[in-house]
């Protein structure tokens, strides 16, 4: 090979997998007693603080308002579709020092359940040793623990997040919409999914991703008192980054930069740029085709991330939506989350790495800038360099088309038979 000429070399599909293989391996007992023996410490670890549970708390003096015949906009820290307020009703009989026991263990069981469903996308088993790096990872990041500490509701789209790309993998489409328009109506989390039955033309899909979360808010505000002021003052508060309370924890570029000197208009510019640059990315990662549960993850990640970058707020606790998936990916051979490019980003997130300066909470947005943007690239980088090219197979809807010339597509399918 020539000096300073870096060339793509071909993977060998064949080849044997030995780290897929390892990590999809059953976990002795004691290591999977110890993975959720971290994972409970860090729950008790919140429970044995105070004020656990406030961002749940929010929805469920919403609900309280709502059942004494007020509005749930009335709180400007309510920011979600109304249906998130009857979705919270049932939480109301309970009193508060239950809620404070209870909410904890609840956001902590429901993001285990969401890597459980990212595990199922790649065939892996609960009781893998993946599953017990990932379990016993969740007791260490900081992400985890501040999810479980507020009690947000971020974590239902965590667990939709993997549990649509697993219904779509299986080819359930529509009940892979049904889940996302309900994630959606709870918390508007993940709409930039729906850019996903886009790509994979799954239009009947699309119809109930959107269809779900319309309906319920419609139905909702009809039994809302004043549902306009969703519109008229809690939209505005959301798209102006909050207020001096909550935008110190923003991760976005339009709201970091800004802290670090950067114009406004330039980070609001910058922000844009990079979003559009890894929305056009996750296009071609669905056009590369390959492993259809790798292609699904992938694309829907760069999606959200591309959310995230621009999105005004964007919490350290969101990566939670994408990262299970992500990390699931590693049993198969040529991933992103295979470079170590993609974990360096994370690594600031553990609870045991202290950084001078970035560890109060109302900087360690620099950290989790750090770790959006790390992850993004990471994952926009490896689509780049396995875009389809001259020679390349792409599998569409479940079809394989090559771009050989048709000798050469004969000859490779009949060399690979029915399989």
């Amino acid at each position: 090979m020539t000096a300073g000429v870096h060339r793509h070399r071909p993977r060998t599909p064949d080849a044997p997998d030995v780290l897929g293989r390892w990590l999809r391996g059953r976990a002795p007992l004691p290591l999977l007693g110890a993975a959720l023996l971290v994972f409970a410490l860090d729950v008790a670890r919140v429970l044995a603080g105070a004020r656990t549970g406030i961002d749940n708390a929010v929805v469920v003096r919403a609900a309280r308002t709502l059942l004494d015949g007020g509005s749930p906009y009335a709180d400007k820290r309510f920011l979600y579709l109304p249906g998130a307020a009857f979705a919270a009703v049932p939480q109301t009989f309970l009193g508060d020092r239950v809620l404070f026991w209870a909410v904890p263990v609840a956001t902590a069981l429901c993001g285990l359940a969401g890597v459980v469903a990212a595990l199922r996308v790649f065939g892996v088993r609960a009781d893998s040793r993946l599953a017990a790096a990932m379990v016993a990872g969740l007791g260490l990041f900081e992400p985890f623990h501040g999810l479980v500490y507020l009690g947000n509701w971020t974590v239902l789209s965590a667990l939709a997040f993997p549990v649509t790309l697993l219904l779509a993998r299986r080819g359930r489409w529509s009940a892979a919409g049904v889940v996302t328009g309900a994630a959606v109506a709870l918390k508007p989390m993940l709409v930039p999914v729906l850019l996903l039955f886009v790509l994979a033309r799954r239009w009947r899909a699309l119809a109930w991703a959107v269809g779900v979360p319309a309906a319920v808010s419609l139905a909702a505000a009809a039994a809302v008192p004043r549902p306009g002021r969703f519109l008229t003052r809690t939209l505005p508060f959301i798209l102006h980054g909050q207020d001096a309370y909550a935008r110190p924890f923003d991760a976005s570029w339009s709201t970091v930069l800004p802290r670090l000197g950067v114009p406004q208009p330039l980070a609001f510019t910058l922000a844009a740029a990079a979003a559009l640059t890894v929305l056009a990315l996750a296009r071609v990662r669905w056009r590369a085709g390959g492993d259809e549960a790798v292609r699904l993850v992938e694309c829907a990640s760069l999606l959200m991330l591309a959310a995230f970058l621009a999105s005004r707020p964007s919490f350290q606790h969101y990566m939670l939506v994408v990262l299970p998936s992500l990390v699931a990916s590693s049993v198969v051979r040529g991933t992103a989350v295979r470079s170590v490019w993609f974990w360096l980003p994370l690594l600031p997130e553990l609870t045991a790495v202290r950084w001078p300066y970035l560890d109060s909470a109302r900087r360690h947005a620099f950290r989790d800038i750090v770790m959006i943007t790390g992850v993004a690239a990471a994952i926009a980088v490896r689509a780049w360099r396995d875009r389809v090219r001259p020679g390349q197979d792409v599998t569409v809807s479940g079809h394989v088309y090559s771009f050989r010339s048709d000798l050469e597509a004969r000859k490779r399918a009949d060399r690979s038979g029915t399989g």
